[in-house]
């Protein structure tokens, strides 16, 4: 995988999973190669329409590298792939069948309000982490 490909994850900004999963991204991709945005803000919404996928539906993270986009269980194994070391091993779950892995996936997204909670608002990140996000 070429180093100069953009990593950009979407993701639910009202949502507290949503949240501690981008803070777990940031935390370990150490060279900070991953840029992030919300999908409801403007960036996020741009980038959807880019892709071709719908503007109003979040119910999964996309990851999109260059022109190519991922959803679902197949984005977050590819996080972790990027992310190297030992998260990188996990990656081996993409041999698992794709309904599968996406049925877990969905089961999670379905109920991720009811057991981790909602946001009034997205996450507004530090001074620091700003450059990671699109706005």
């Amino acid at each position: 995988m070429s180093s100069s490909q953009t990593h950009i994850l979407l993701f639910d900004g009202v949502c507290n999973l949503c949240n501690r999963v981008v803070q777990f991204v940031i935390k370990r991709d150490t060279k900070a190669t991953i840029k992030f945005a919300s999908l409801q803000s403007d960036a996020g919404q741009v980038l959807l329409k880019k892709v071709g996928l719908p503007t109003d539906n979040f119910t999964s993270i996309v990851l999109i590298i260059n022109n190519n986009h991922y959803l679902k269980s197949t984005a977050g194994l590819r996080v972790l792939k990027k992310l190297g070391g030992v998260w990188k091993l996990l990656y081996v779950f993409i041999f698992l069948p794709k309904p599968l892995r996406d049925f877990i996936y969905d089961l999670i997204a379905k109920n991720r309000y009811q057991m981790f909670g909602k946001r009034d608002v997205c996450m507004l990140p530090t001074d620091d982490l700003k450059q990671r996000f699109l706005s």
